[in-house]
């Protein structure tokens, strides 16, 4: 079971899923605005893996600037996933934050800031404690001019790693894939359960070293 636990399954070996989305709340528990859209004009998207998308979540609805954020399950292969089903391993889905964000206010590079600086991207299929295919880190990009920004900051946060004794990093760059939203109770879990356990918390490479972008 651990195997499979870190091992993309194949399209044909995944779980068939359904075709039936998943029901989620109308508006975010925090910011008081709608979790699936529409959103208002002007506004972008950006989507992020970087371990337990609880505590993921989190750091991006307290940036300003940020207009809304969801968590769900993305690139891997499974349509419309239960958590139950993610778990297993046999989906190939990572656990994702989708952030809607207001470049006027907050840049595309501030996200990326916050993900280098919120994780540890040299893990490969884990986090912390958590071991497993949905842990993994990966930045799902929505355009060119995003795909470029990952590719670079990347880079330079490799180069301060490696001057921090840390190996290569791990994180999948892709094209934005499907967002399936997951469970009502899993949107801004920290925020309804204040005393919720997220292994995220405190295992950036940052929080242990003092690394930044």
């Amino acid at each position: 079971m651990f195997d499979k636990k870190v091992k993309m399954p194949s399209r044909e070996e995944a779980l068939k899923g359904r075709a039936e989305k998943m029901q989620v709340p109308a508006k975010h528990h925090v910011l008081n605005a709608p979790i699936e859209g529409p959103y208002p004009a002007g506004l972008e998207k950006a989507m992020f893996g970087l371990g337990c998308f609880w505590g993921a979540e989190k750091k991006f609805w307290n940036l300003p600037g940020v207009y809304t954020t969801a968590v769900g399950y993305a690139a891997g292969s499974t349509p419309n996933p239960t958590y139950r089903e993610v778990c297993t391993g046999m989906t190939g889905h990572n656990e994702a934050v989708l952030v809607v964000f207001d470049p006027k206010k907050i840049t595309y590079d501030d996200l990326l800031k916050t993900f280098w600086e919120s994780h540890d991207p040299t893990q490969g299929m884990r986090q912390g404690n958590d071991v497993g295919t949905q842990y993994r880190s990966g930045v799902y990009y929505f355009g060119e001019q995003q795909r470029a920004a990952a590719e670079r900051t990347r880079d330079e946060y490799q180069r301060a790693l490696a001057k921090a004794g840390y190996g290569a990093i791990t994180t999948e760059i892709l094209p934005a894939p499907e967002f399936y939203f997951a469970e009502d109770y899993h949107q801004q879990y920290l925020s309804k359960n204040p005393d919720g356990y997220c292994g995220l918390g405190g295992t950036g490479v940052a929080c242990q070293t003092g690394l930044t972008v």
